[in-house]
Parts: C-alpha cells; structure tokens; sequence
C-alpha cells in the first residue's frame, strides 16, 4: 500500500484527511481537531488546505444552504 503522508509530526495521510473531510471536516482547523494534522509544526497547513480545496463541503451546503447564516439568526432576533 502506498501512503503519501501529509502530516509526518502525526502520521496523517492524504487518505485519512480525505476521509475527514468526507466526513464533514471543511477547515484545517476541523482536521486538526479530528486527527492533530497541524497542530504540532504546521508545515502540512497548505497541504491539508489544498486537499480540502478539491472538493466542496458537503456540511457548509447542508449548513448554510448557499446564503450567509447570519441573516437567520437576525431573523430569529426579529421574531423573539
């Protein structure tokens, strides 16, 4: 098995932060929190933020629905 690794500091590979991401991860910072990938030196940031560039979010469509979250928790104020 070959194993391109992103993160030597943790041993993350490509695979595990594409299943990360899969999973709903959509920032480094989520990543991070997932599996450490960055946390340590940061010198695979870029890399991790290339690989969550490749594909959409699947959470920020199912989250925001394409319009700006803000403009529902203003109309929730409105409505209180």
């Amino acid at each position: 098995m070959n194993r391109v690794y992103v993160c030597s500091c943790f041993g993350v590979t490509e695979q595990q932060v594409k299943q990360h991401a899969e999973s709903g991860a959509c920032t480094p910072r989520q990543i991070a929190s997932a599996c450490k990938a960055g946390t340590d030196c940061g010198s695979c940031v870029r890399r991790i933020q290339a690989i969550l560039g490749r594909g959409a979010c699947p959470r920020r469509e199912l989250v925001d629905g394409g319009r700006p979250v803000l403009s529902e928790l203003e109309g929730l104020e409105e409505a209180a």
